[in-house]
């Protein structure tokens, strides 16, 4: 109940000192469905399949992002895992940037991890940059309220690079989180990144439909020391079929 205080202060300190439009307005949004395949998972089955919702979302008080996994492991268990990260502009709210810089707004970033296990709760802030040749870059420094471990650090990396093949289009995109460790848990670095063709061009749908793979690059996974007897180092790729409706 203290870290749910804490976050609900949070927002109550963002809606109430910064400058609020008189409602809010959805700027775009997308909603995608993705398929994994995957046999080189740790800490748990290696064969995975997984089903993700997500949605993303650009609106006159910031963005947002949500997604959530269903995840099927070759043993037959099913388990569920969801994230949501509203981050509130400051730029779109009266805190404005002078033009062509790095920088091109500054946001209070929030982050929720959800699982049957554990709820953690992540507060900061973001920076979008302007970074030639990718389509959105974004990164964030958070300060992470555990559930079950003792509090960190997080830093999150996030790009977008769409390119042209051949006359056909590809999207290279992903994250990368780094935390830091605690006297119970590693220091842990997570790369994933996708690399897609847009499949649906060949038949010229007006939903988007993206054939690909996924490609996990985690030290120490979920800050689990590597060893002999317990593998947390994943290097994983994944058969990736996204669908944007």
């Amino acid at each position: 109940m203290k870290r749910l205080r804490k976050f609900a202060l949070l927002w109550l300190f963002s809606s109430t000192v910064m400058p609020q439009p008189a409602y809010a307005e959805v700027l775009w949004q997308d909603f995608r469905l993705t398929y994994l395949n995957g046999s080189n998972y740790r800490l748990g089955d290696s064969q995975r399949q997984v089903l993700t919702i997500e949605h993303a979302a650009a609106t006159s008080w910031g963005d947002s992002f949500f997604f959530l996994d269903h995840m099927k492991s070759g043993n037959g268990q099913h388990s569920n895992y969801a994230e949501l990260q509203p981050r509130f502009s400051l730029g779109k709210n009266g805190w404005q940037l002078a033009p062509g810089g790095l920088i091109k707004d500054v946001l209070l970033a929030s982050h929720i991890e959800m699982s049957s296990q554990r709820t953690n709760l992540l507060y900061g802030v973001g920076f979008d940059l302007a970074v030639p040749g990718l389509k959105f870059t974004q990164l964030n420094f958070y300060r992470r309220n555990n559930e079950q471990v003792n509090d960190n650090w997080q830093a999150t990396l996030v790009w977008g690079a769409p390119f042209q093949v051949g006359g056909q289009s590809f999207l290279y995109d992903g994250f990368v989180d780094w935390a830091s460790g605690s006297v119970d848990q590693h220091t842990n670095l997570n790369w994933t990144s996708q690399l897609k063709w847009l499949a649906s061009s060949m038949w010229q749908g007006k939903s988007q439909v993206w054939l690909g793979v996924e490609y996990v690059w985690w030290r120490h996974k979920f800050g689990v020391i590597d060893s002999p007897s317990l593998r947390s180092h994943e290097n994983n790729l994944n058969l990736l079929l996204k669908w944007h409706f």
